[in-house]
């Protein structure tokens, strides 16, 4: 599970951004960036793989370390990247790192045009993405409190998250129809119109945030605990976080195997892996159209551990689909991504506003990457591992080990004060 966006579902439907007296003109230019940007990526991201299977012929341990190089950045970047942007002005952090993911992505389809790619130019290029994505990520978390009032930051992400779903749920199935008439290097280009759809967006946005002055710039030695010192130190963030590094261990592992399940272990087209996935992600929609009510019916604190219960049993489908009818295991992989899609929304709804109501303005960027240091650290790890297990034990086995994580992954936020709370805290002070 990603630890992404939060929000609080609306009376106007997500998917089409629309005028809100609340929200104001600068958000709704970052929100029709962000749209467009998810959905080109969703579209970019499907063909990435298909590269290293299908013409590449990467080995599962190759497909491992590809997705390694995608979150290294999280873990190895993380934690200054937080310091930093709480120096810098985020709307400036995100049009640089979107111009530079806007170059990384031209790199592909030039190398396979002159017939030079190699899997190694496919791990650089991800590399120098994923650094980009860390800085554009921690100040596109810390953002929304300086576009819309703080009353407003649960509507502000329902918006964001909305969309989000729409374009999961669009670009995998259009990418997938591409891929017909496409080749796939050159549908990696849609990535790159994504990134400078919004980087373009972004100069359009108007905002409250003021330059920090630099005599309050502390040494980064000092800078960077503060910001995990605020996560660890909050009890319930602490049980949050635990919780989604442990998921996200289990459900990275399935995850960087997908590709070979699909395209190799089903011989499956990859059209139909985008139409698996862009199937099932309607659930997120749904999950961002229902997610507060039923905070509101379970209550806000019982819907996080409920969530992860939901998410473990979503996993289950992957290892089984091999031993099943070919027909039952593509009914049974969208029901599932259906299920994921919804539990994840509802798991992220909830718990990132709660995160950016009780940080301090101060110490969003930090605290966001210090939160995403850990949940996102885990990614490389896990895919290294799933690329190194399925060479050795097979793939199946390798899924079942992500499921048992996903299932370890309940513990920390079932057996916490979360379980049965009404209503999550929110508020902040700069001492806090």
């Amino acid at each position: 599970m990603t630890s992404d966006l939060a929000g609080a579902a609306g009376a106007a439907t997500p998917g089409v951004p629309r005028a809100d007296p609340h929200l104001g003109p600068g958000f709704r230019a970052f929100w029709a960036g962000e749209t467009v940007s998810v959905f080109c990526r969703e579209i970019g991201v499907l063909a990435l793989p298909v590269v290293a299977v299908v013409l590449l012929h990467a080995s599962s341990f190759e497909v491992g370390v590809l997705n390694a190089a995608t979150t290294a950045a999280f873990l190895l970047v993380g934690l200054p990247a937080g310091a930093w942007v709480d120096r810098w002005l985020k709307r400036r952090v995100m049009i640089a790192a979107d111009l530079v993911r806007v170059a990384a992505s031209l790199v592909i389809p030039v190398l396979w045009l002159s017939d030079h790619l190699a899997m190694w130019h496919l791990y650089a290029v991800a590399a120098v993405i994923g650094v980009a994505t860390v800085f554009f990520d921690v100040a596109y978390q810390s953002y929304v409190p300086f576009l819309v009032p703080s009353a407003q930051v649960p509507r502000a992400n329902s918006r964001l998250e909305g969309t989000a779903q729409i374009a999961h749920i669009a670009g995998p199935a259009v990418g997938g129809l591409l891929l017909k008439v496409v080749s796939a290097p050159l549908l990696i280009l849609a990535d790159g119109v994504g990134y400078a759809a919004s980087a373009l967006l972004l100069t359009r946005v108007h905002d409250r945030e003021v330059p920090t002055s630099p005599e309050d710039h502390e040494p980064l030695r000092r800078a960077i605990p503060e910001g995990l010192r605020f996560v660890l130190g909050h009890d319930l963030l602490r049980r949050i976080v635990g919780s989604t590094a442990i998921g996200n261990l289990g459900n990275t592992m399935i995850f960087t195997l997908m590709p070979v399940l699909f395209l190799r272990e089903l011989a499956l087209e990859p059209w139909v892996m985008g139409a698996v996935f862009g199937v099932g992600a309607a659930g997120g929609v749904v999950g961002a159209l229902l997610a507060a009510r039923l905070g509101r019916l379970v209550g806000e604190g019982t819907l996080i551990p409920l969530s992860t219960v939901a998410i473990a049993l979503g996993v289950v489908i992957w290892p089984v689909a091999p031993m099943l009818p070919l027909w039952l295991a593509l009914v049974l992989m969208v029901a599932s991504e259906f299920l994921l899609s919804f539990a994840i929304l509802a798991y992220n709804i909830t718990q990132v506003s709660m995160r950016q109501r009780v940080c301090p303005p101060r110490l969003l960027g930090r605290m966001n990457a210090s939160a995403r240091f850990v949940v996102w650290g885990v990614m490389p790890i896990a895919s290294l591992l799933a690329g190194v297990l399925a060479e050795g034990i097979g793939l199946v086995p390798t899924l079942w080990v992500g499921v048992v994580l996903s299932v370890v992954a309940i513990a920390p936020v079932w057996f916490s004060p979360l379980l049965g709370m009404r209503r999550l805290p929110s508020g902040s002070t700069d001492d806090a």
